[in-house]
């Protein structure tokens, strides 16, 4: 017999594991490499920006206009095929992921190494 001051506290068993697809080692690299590149094309585009704020503000000469909407739209490319490529399994994230690579490099190609 329990006590009017004490109550019974009932315990729920610990939650269990999702049924999720665990990620295989290769495509944790994969994963890795590409969220780097979309990151770091995110990065660039917002210096890209930031400078052609500044020489508009101060009368210098900055990054032309075509480098002023590949590299948003290069970088807008690679972090969408990146959300799929952390979603996704598969050959649809390879793919995604191969999306990215060619985003980047065209990007970089274009604009930085021509």
């Amino acid at each position: 017999m329990s006590s009017p001051d004490t109550e019974q506290l009932t315990t729920t068993p610990p939650p269990t594991e999702r049924n999720e697809p665990a990620a295989p080692q290769g495509g944790r690299f994969w994963r890795g490499l590409t969220g780097s590149l979309a990151a770091g094309m995110a990065v660039l585009t917002v210096c890209v920006v930031s400078i052609a704020a500044v020489c508009l503000f101060i009368g210098a000469p900055g990054p032309g206009l075509l480098m002023l909407i590949g590299h948003p739209a290069a970088a807008v490319l690679a972090l969408l095929a990146q959300r799929t490529v952390d979603r996704r399994t598969g050959r649809v994230a390879g793919f995604a992921g191969l999306g990215v690579v060619v985003s980047v490099t065209a990007a970089l190609s274009l604009f930085w190494w021509s």
